[in-house]
Parts: structure tokens; sequence; C-alpha cells
């Protein structure tokens, strides 16, 4: 009798359990959906304001601005084109698109001219060995742009904040220091969000960014003058920096290739405000461009010193890599995927499914808490977001913030105050739970990585409108979340939904397994297409 009781009381217990669970699965999807139709009213709202003001870039004309660095530097060497001809025709263009961008916040056109002229007339040295040219300066002559926040000397370096309004760089952060070696010229530096921290490119200094496939839609940020001038044709390659999607979002909103390397890739001196060679932090410097072949080249020449492992991917053999996925990242406060997102990985995982054999659906123990995890991790990183607003001129706050603008003194941009606002009145993350979900990810992950696996992963949608991102930015997990774990990851550009907006897939790899992001990238883009010119 005692035993049937027992057992009774196991069953209820059970199904009360299943119960339990059964509702919570009801919440969320209920939620889910709530979550979905709020967003598109907003979308709809949105829409009412600016599909009347859709404007895109014109086709490009010279077909030059087509090539990719690896070709323009190929030609450069071999006095197929000179630097001149490349350098004019980037500033031409660059001329042609950014009263519609305002993607270039400063230039120095003159000077790069003069400078590739000085190639030319060094090229015709018969005596000159193209050969070791190749080896020491493979990117002789190729104009680039970096993000305001990266050190160029002699260049603009507010930060895109009004306290530093006019600062002037000393020198050159080590990555652009690298990448002027190899033979590069500089062109000019473009927008970037105030301080770097946020998912849209606009500040009160520079004015806001505009996306070259809908002057309607966000360029993403940090790197979102970079992204944006490169999908014009304004410059093959840029500079970019990450340390939270500040290189994918852009990428992944304007259609191009964007690597945030492995940890410890690159020197951070003269990224934004960092002073150090070396520092331990989540950020990489990496490349933003329009063809995957020059993933490999440009942050080879970047990482210098600092290259930790061949970045060859010729060796790949794309039908032993084990393939992983997921299809979300289970954050209940981000977004939805849409349609054309979720086909996107579908399409890379079925590519793959077919070179490999293989193909195993997976889920990041803690990805649900994506945002949250980055956001304690930022708090241990070496900077102070409210000294840096000031320009070391004291610690500013939400209030102090709040009550200038209440006498009409706004000095700072919205989503440096909701910044602000978060560190004040929001509890921070606890530090023991965010090391205890990381740490679990990342032995999860690397487990199931090893040195021959990469995940694909979710881009999450394309552009949003301008100022969207506002009522949406728990979706910046998708991206932060690979800067928590301090892995290499590509943004990869998939072609265009039925908008006409880009669209894209992440490929992440183990670290110093750079090579694999690369690969992958190469052979998605000769399967699907890579970046799409925005005319």
């Amino acid at each position: 009798m005692c035993t049937a009781a027992k057992e009774k009381h196991t069953k209820r217990h059970s199904m009360g359990h299943t119960c339990k669970k059964l509702a919570i699965e009801i919440a969320k999807c209920i939620f889910i959906q709530i979550h979905w139709f709020i967003d598109c009213i907003i979308e709809f709202i949105f829409s009412l304001y600016y599909d009347t003001k859709v404007q895109r870039v014109p086709p490009v004309s010279n077909k030059l601005l087509l090539d990719s660095t690896l070709e323009l530097a190929k030609k450069i060497r071999e006095k197929k084109v000179t630097a001149e001809e490349v350098v004019k025709a980037c500033i031409e263009r660059c001329k042609e698109v950014n009263g519609l961008l305002n993607s270039v916040v400063e230039d120095r056109y003159e000077d790069a001219i003069k400078q590739a002229k000085e190639v030319d007339v060094m090229l015709k040295d018969e005596k000159l060995d193209i050969e070791e040219l190749e080896k020491t300066k493979p990117l002789l002559g190729v104009p680039f742009t970096t993000k305001e926040s990266n050190e160029a000397k002699g260049m603009l370096h507010s930060m895109g904040t009004l306290s530093r309004k006019g600062h002037r760089s000393d020198e050159d952060a080590t990555v652009i220091e690298n990448v002027k070696k190899a033979g590069a010229i500089i062109i000019g530096k473009t927008n970037i969000p105030e301080l770097n921290q946020w998912i849209e490119s606009r500040n009160k200094v520079y004015g806001q960014t505009n996306n070259p496939y809908n002057t309607t839609r966000t360029v993403g940020g940090s790197s979102g003058g970079d992204a944006s001038i490169v999908a014009a044709c304004g410059v093959p390659f840029a500079v970019g920096s990450d340390i939270g999607g500040s290189i994918r979002i852009p990428a992944a909103c304007n259609g191009v290739f964007g690597l945030k390397p492995s940890e410890g890739m690159t020197s951070l001196k003269g990224i934004g405000l960092r002073k150090k060679v070396y520092e331990d932090s989540m950020a990489e410097a990496g490349p933003l461009c329009k063809k995957a072949e020059d993933l490999e080249l440009l942050t080879k020449i970047m990482s210098g010193t600092f290259l930790k492992t061949s970045l060859d991917n010729s060796s790949v053999n794309l039908k032993d890599l084990n393939i992983f996925y997921q299809e979300s990242s289970g954050d209940l406060r981000a977004s939805k995927l849409s349609s054309a997102a979720s086909k996107s990985l579908s399409k890379a995982v079925r590519h793959f499914e077919q070179v490999t054999g293989n193909a195993t659906k997976v889920k990041l123990p803690g990805s649900e808490y994506s945002y949250r995890l980055w956001r304690y991790w930022m708090t241990q990183e070496d900077a102070d977001f409210k000294t840096d607003l000031t320009n070391g001129n004291g610690r500013t706050s939400a209030v102090a913030e709040i009550t200038k603008i209440l006498k009409g003194n706004n000095e700072i941009t919205l989503a440096a105050l909701l910044k602000l606002i978060d560190h004040d009145i929001f509890p921070q993350e606890k530090g023991e739970w965010a090391r205890a979900v990381t740490s679990t990810m990342k032995e999860y992950l690397l487990e199931k990585l090893k040195d021959n696996g990469v995940l694909l992963y979710p881009t999450f949608n394309s552009a949003r409108y301008h100022y969207a991102s506002f009522v949406s930015p728990f979706s910046f997990g998708y991206w932060a979340i690979f800067n928590v774990l301090k892995l290499p990851v590509c943004q990869v550009p998939m072609g265009l939904d039925d908008s006409g907006l880009p669209v894209g897939v992440q490929v992440v790899a183990a670290p110093n397994n750079d090579k694999l992001c690369i690969a992958v990238a190469k052979e998605l883009e000769r399967v699907f297409g890579g970046w799409v010119p925005p005319s």
C-alpha cells in the first residue's frame, strides 16, 4: 500500500513537472509571437516615414573599382595600370557617393595622389625585382580607408564625441602602420558611432552614415563608414576593429566580408583610445573587403609580428570539415530571425552537408544570454566610458547628461545616453555567473570544433531603418557572443533579400584556425556569389 502511494505521488510529481515545462514552452511561444507582432508594427511605422526617401548609389562606371585588393595590387606591380589611376578612380568614386552616404568624414586625396605618383616613378626602375616587391610591399599603390577611431598620423581622431572634436593623431595605430608599410595608401577616414559604442554609425561630430543599398537603412557600427564605402566601391578594403561585432555588423548590413581574427592576433595600440601594444581584450582589428580572396593577405599584414598561425587556407580540404550550425541564439528579447536570414543559413548548411557528408545542429549552452554576457565582459575592458565621454575632464553620469539636455545643452548622442542609463540605473551582471556560463559555452564549442570544425551561425537580419535598432537592441548578441568567446569569426555575404538588402552568415572556428573561416568564406562566395554591387 505504501509502495502504491509512493508510485502515485511520483506519477503526480512527474505529471506536474511535465505540465510546468509545457506551460513554459507555451508562454515562450506566446512571447515570441507578441514580440514578432510588435516588431512588425514598428517596421511598418518606420516604413511610412522612410519609404518615400529611398536612394541608392549610382552604378560603377570604372570597372577597376570592381577588382579585389589582390587584383589591383597585381595590376599595379605589373604596370597594367598605374597607382595614380587606381587612386584617382577610388577618389572619384568616393566623391560621387559620399554626398549620399556620408561615409568618408576626412580625406587626404591630394596627398594620396602624390604618393601614388611616387609609386609609379619607383615602378619605372627597370632594376626593380617585382617578385621581391610582391613579398615586401604586397599592397603597393592600393588605396584604403580606416574608421575615424583608428589612429592615423596627422588625421582626425575625435572618436565621434564633441569633447574630442578636432583632435588629431601623432602616430599610426600599429595595424595602420603595418598596412602602410605593405605599400597601401590611406585616402580617408570613415564614420563611427560615438566612442564606437552603438550598432549604428551616427554622432554629433560628423552626423549619420547611410547604406549604399538603401539610404534609409543603417550601415551598422562601429565600422559602418568603412563597410559602406567598401560596398559602394570607394576603396577595395578597409581596416576595422571589432569588440562587439563592430566589423561583422557593418559587413552584414553592407554585404561585404568582415573578419574578426583570433584572440591576440593584432596589436590594439592606437585602436580607439588604447595606448598599450597588447592588452587582454575582446577586441581585435581586422579587414573589411568585397572579395574573400583578400582576407588572408590583409589579415596577415595587419597582424604583423602578432601573427600566431598560418593563414594559408590553400591546403584546407573542405570535405574533411565537421560542420555545426545553430539556428538562433535563443534570446527571447532578440527579434525573430527573418525568413531571408534563416534561408541564408540553411543554404550554407545544405551546401556543406553535401560537400562534407555531415552537418550537426547544436545549441550553445547559454547563448540565450549572449547580450548579458557581453555586457559583463565589457566591464572588464581597460576603458572608462564615463571618462572618455569628457575626454578625461572628470566622469559624467546619466543624471548629469539628462540635466544638460533639460537645459538645452545636448552634447552626447542618444546611444551614449542610453549606455550611461544602463550603467547607472540597471544592476550589473554577476561576475561569477558570467564567467561560469562563458567557460561552459566555450568548452562545449571547442570540444565540437577541434582543429577541423566550423560553426555556421546567423548573421541576423538585414539592415534596419535608421534608429530602429533602439527598439530592438538585444539582437546585437548574435555578433557579440563571439567576442565574449574570443574566437575567429567571419561575416560572409549571401546575396540580397527581396527588398534588395544584403543578408549573410557567420563562420566560426576554434582559436588560431582563422584559415578555416577564410576557406569556408571563399567556398560560399564561389557557390552563392558573395558581394553584390549596390546598383
